[in-house]
């Protein structure tokens, strides 16, 4: 029995032993001061920067010379000399369509024509002798006249019957072949005159004092993504139109561009303007439906930073990276850049840069 009691005894002092000893270690924790880490974040100064204003619209890609190629009369297509994508000459034959009617029609005129040559000739030496009277060489002449203008409109219907390039250019894709029955509007084929470009777009009526001619915009198109082309302005509308209250612009491109006619552009326009703005990195804007936040760092005493709480700032465009802040901060205050997830109002924070979203 006493060895039982004995066991007992030294097992009570055991594990009140341990019991104390966490006792003491878990009282000496809630005493000492609890400090949370600091937040790691990285951050920039707001600046202040000169930025040269700018009018940004969107147009159309058109050449200066090009259309859409059809017949003015009808007919069926009996021959052609030309086929998709090929680049013409002005007044080069393209396609003829059947005159046989029209051709017969010519060898008949030219045949009436001479004769009324003849007697017009004749008549004209026997008025001089008086062996006629002056009425009839009136007629002669007038016959003459007559088939002269009769063998004119014959020609200019056979000139209907055949299409020829009306300039310089490159033709599209090839629309008929031969057989075809055309009628007056039926489009052939298209032909641009791709060494010269315009570009069409729209600006609101009230830039219209900032547009002079002579501007040089910067145009970029969805086909060459790395690449910048110039124009010039050098046309605007002499109207506002009434629906939209926009102004129509034209600006003549760089020869040797590589655009096509129809091709979508983005073009910006530098109105020689420099406007001051407060930037910062585009990183420290939050964006949200209850509006644009930036988290703004108070310095301490001890060289680190405290995050305040967010500020709703009014943002403008955005340029290498940096955008422009129109209200809700000043240049000089220190912004989160990276880590603003991790922020609460009041947070200790320690800048490192290299830390990323």
């Amino acid at each position: 029995m006493r060895s039982y009691a004995a066991t007992f005894v030294a097992l009570v002092l055991i594990f009140g032993a341990i019991a104390g000893f966490n006792y003491l270690q878990s009282s000496s924790s809630a005493n000492s001061n609890y400090a949370r880490p600091p937040v790691v974040i990285a951050a920039a100064t707001a600046m202040s920067e000169s930025w040269d204003q700018y009018l940004d619209s969107v147009g159309t890609i058109k050449a200066v010379h090009g259309v859409e190629l059809s017949s003015e009369t009808s007919g069926q297509i009996t021959k052609l000399f030309f086929d998709s994508g090929d680049v013409v000459v002005k007044g080069q034959l393209l396609l003829v369509l059947n005159d046989t009617v029209e051709q017969a029609s010519k060898q008949n005129q030219i045949a009436s024509l001479d004769l009324a040559k003849l007697l017009h000739e004749r008549d004209a030496k026997l008025v001089e002798q008086k062996s006629i009277p002056q009425s009839q060489y009136d007629r002669s002449r007038a016959d003459l006249q007559s088939a002269q203008a009769q063998l004119v409109e014959t020609e200019a219907r056979l000139s209907q019957k055949r299409i020829t390039a009306p300039f310089d250019g490159t033709l599209g894709i090839r629309r008929v072949d031969v057989g075809d029955y055309v009628t007056p509007g039926t489009v052939i084929a298209s032909i641009q005159d791709l060494t010269e470009l315009e570009v069409d777009f729209t600006l609101p009526s009230q830039a219209g004092p900032l547009l002079a001619k002579g501007q040089s915009i910067m145009v970029e198109a969805a086909a060459y993504p790395q690449q910048t082309f110039e124009a010039i302005l050098f046309a605007m509308d002499s109207r506002v139109d009434t629906s939209t209250r926009n102004i129509a612009v034209r600006a003549k491109l760089e020869s040797g561009s590589k655009l096509l006619p129809g091709m979508f552009a983005n073009l910006r326009i530098a109105l020689q303007r420099e406007n001051e703005v407060v930037t910062v990195p585009e990183t420290a804007v939050t964006y949200s439906l209850h509006g644009n936040t930036v988290f703004i760092i108070k310095p301490t005493d001890d060289g680190s930073g405290l995050a305040q709480e967010p500020v709703i700032v009014e943002v403008g465009e955005v340029r290498d990276g940096r955008i422009a802040i129109y209200s809700g901060l000043s240049a000089g205050q220190q912004v989160v850049t990276a880590g603003q997830n991790k922020l609460f109002r009041g947070a200790l924070v320690a800048i490192d840069e290299r830390v990323k979203l």
